[in-house]
């Protein structure tokens, strides 16, 4: 994602927990952060940026509170502007229980005043290759739904049109998607069909997702979380197709059969052994 702006010559601080995970680029510095939550670190290390691009943490259960800690030490050290990297069906009843903590901290941001861009990203295509089980099989109960999965890269470059645009793109919310809708049944075949295996997808009563996933020994949040995943596609709420790929980057966004062609370590794990 910083490569672009680099690239034109803007200046970037590069705000990472590990120094040595950050690129070498040029007009970039780095600076260093122990996590969200950590106001004072937080204040220093965006004190003089006028653009912040904030990218969610990982999962947890004080996410939203997290994200409105950094917010509020981004606001105070002089922060103008924030670009989020939201969820495509952020809302305050979303199916998925994620989408409704980016809609919390989208509120936050329109909340300080500053300018911001809402990125709302559609699920990742390098995501689908773990949802395929061992088995070959993709279970959940994501009905008969559809999605229009995006690539990391596209988001990223949508994501660096938006910060050096120069505030071209304040108080506007992106759907971020891939080009085409597809169901899970689709997905399964596209892997069927670069593996040379038989992969199907089987819709998984909601008892038994829930059954199955407790197993993992994860906390309930989580797996409420990997659950209503399939629950929000059986809905509909990622049944999106918008062009602002192509028309923020000048190229077209990545198909699924695209990325698997582009990346065969993709789906390695899932070959005939």
């Amino acid at each position: 994602m910083a490569q672009r702006p680099a690239r034109q010559g803007f200046r970037q601080r590069l705000l990472v927990q590990d120094r040595s995970q950050a690129p070498e680029l040029p007009q970039s510095e780095v600076a260093p952060i122990s996590d969200y939550g950590d106001t004072e670190s937080m204040r220093k290390a965006v004190a003089g940026v006028d653009t912040l691009l904030l990218i969610p943490i990982k999962e947890h259960p004080e996410r939203v509170h997290l994200h409105q800690t950094a917010i509020d030490a981004a606001v105070a050290a002089g922060v103008r502007r924030i670009v989020y990297s939201s969820f495509l069906a952020a809302a305050p009843d979303a199916t998925f229980t994620f989408a409704r903590h980016h809609y919390a901290t989208e509120q936050h941001i329109r909340s300080t005043g500053v300018a911001f861009t809402f990125l709302r990203g559609s699920a990742f295509l390098e995501v689908l290759r773990w949802i395929i089980g061992a088995d070959g099989v993709i279970r959940g109960p994501a009905g008969n739904g559809r999605l229009a999965p995006v690539a990391r890269d596209d988001l990223a470059e949508v994501a660096a049109a938006v910060l050096t645009a120069d505030g071209a793109h304040d108080g506007q919310t992106y759907a971020v998607t891939g080009p085409e809708s597809l169901s899970l049944h689709q997905v399964a075949e596209a892997f069927a069909l670069v593996t040379g295996r038989p992969i199907s997808y089987v819709d998984e009563p909601l008892e038994q997702a829930w059954a199955s996933r407790q197993t993992y020994g994860a906390p309930d949040w989580r797996v409420e979380a990997w659950v209503t995943t399939y629950l929000q596609i059986a809905n509909g709420e990622l049944d999106v197709i918008s062009d602002t790929v192509p028309r923020l980057t000048g190229h077209p966004a990545l198909s699924l059969a695209g990325y698997l062609a582009a990346h065969p370590e993709s789906y390695q794990h899932l070959l005939p052994s």
